[in-house]
């Protein structure tokens, strides 16, 4: 038990969370959030009619015996769709006609109950107002009223949030890096905090439209940004001093601004409700950070549970996770440049 007690705490942490990524490696792909996306936008007409445009997107990677199929409102007459691959997306188009409009309508998708998939809902009417619901398991219609509640736009932007974040490996690979460095206490304290400050300035300034970026270059500089924490983690055990050790909060802020970035593409595929785009920017933010925040405290969680067995680890697992990171993020890092590229 000496011999447990004195394991460093980067040895104890990486054989819970790291299995996950061995066992099933096919959870640990490159992040894209690109979950199907349903938006009926009224567009205008004449008197007594009510032309709608339609977008339903779903991603090409989906998960097997996962059929989804939009159920419009009743009495709009449909035009024949029309096809288009965009992204990482199978994007399908269309109008129809809807003498009633669409407020009081409901909206639902078959198959969600049996997939177990999410499905943002974007309505947008004809006087600006902008409906944003996520469609689950346990919620797979909505009634479109006439102008959305605040209490309605906090939680759904707030679940949206918490559902990229956790379910963004290379964001969630950032966070267990920098605490595999940091170690426990009030520095991690200090470097989550500054993490959470650098992406929520650069999250705010890209959806308000202060700054302007391309993702798919972003995508690949976050994959980089992780494989720098592992080559620290690795100089980190041969005990080499360098400013990410001396002063990790600083450059998890720098980092944190390359990271909110993504975090804004995500939100930009979803939109911003008009009227509401502060409570909704600061309700997503606020998922972001719920998400993380579960994370880490499943990190420690894990730590403390670890400590406890009887059993001493081979000398060689210290190395183990910095290489798992870097060549994790080295793959994802070319993945996305060759994106970039072609």
């Amino acid at each position: 038990m000496n011999d447990l007690k004195n394991l460093s705490f980067r040895k104890l942490l990486f054989i819970g969370l790291f299995s996950v990524g061995i066992i099933l490696p096919g959870l640990v792909q490159s992040h894209v959030f690109a979950p199907s996306l349903l938006e009926l936008k009224e567009v205008g007409g004449d008197t007594g009619r009510h032309v709608v445009a339609v977008r339903w997107k779903q991603p090409r990677a989906r998960a097997a015996g996962s059929q989804l199929e939009p159920v419009l409102p009743e009495g709009c007459i449909e035009d024949e769709p029309q096809s288009m691959l965009e992204g990482t997306g199978l994007v399908s188009t269309w109008t129809m006609e809807c003498r009633e409009g669409l407020v009081g309508q409901k909206v639902s998708v078959l198959g969600i109950a049996g997939s177990g998939a999410d499905v943002l809902l974007r309505i947008v009417l004809e006087g600006g107002e902008t409906f944003n619901q996520v469609l689950g398991p346990d919620e797979t219609d909505f009634v479109i009223p006439e102008k959305p509640g605040l209490a309605s736009v906090s939680f759904d932007y707030s679940r949206i949030g918490i559902e990229h974040i956790l379910s963004g490996w290379d964001h969630l690979l950032f966070i267990l890096a920098l605490v595999l460095l940091v170690g426990r206490g009030r520095m991690l304290l200090w470097t989550i905090t500054a993490f959470t400050i650098g992406h929520s300035i650069t999250l705010a300034m890209a959806v308000l439209g202060i700054v302007h970026f391309s993702p798919q270059p972003i995508e690949a500089l976050i994959a980089f940004s992780i494989y720098l924490l592992a080559v620290e983690l690795i100089r980190s055990q041969r005990n080499q001093r360098t400013l990410m050790k001396r002063a990790p909060w600083l450059v998890a802020g720098g980092f944190g601004l390359l990271h909110g970035l993504g975090f804004a593409g995500a939100l930009r595929e979803v939109g911003l409700p008009e009227g509401d785009i502060p409570l909704a920017l600061v309700s997503f933010n606020v998922g972001i950070e719920l998400g993380q925040l579960f994370f880490v405290a499943l990190i420690l969680l894990a730590w403390a549970a670890l400590r406890m067995l009887p059993f001493v680890w081979p000398s060689w697992t210290r190395w183990v996770p910095a290489y798992a990171i870097g060549s994790l993020a080295a793959y994802w890092f070319f993945e996305r440049l060759s994106q970039f590229l072609a």
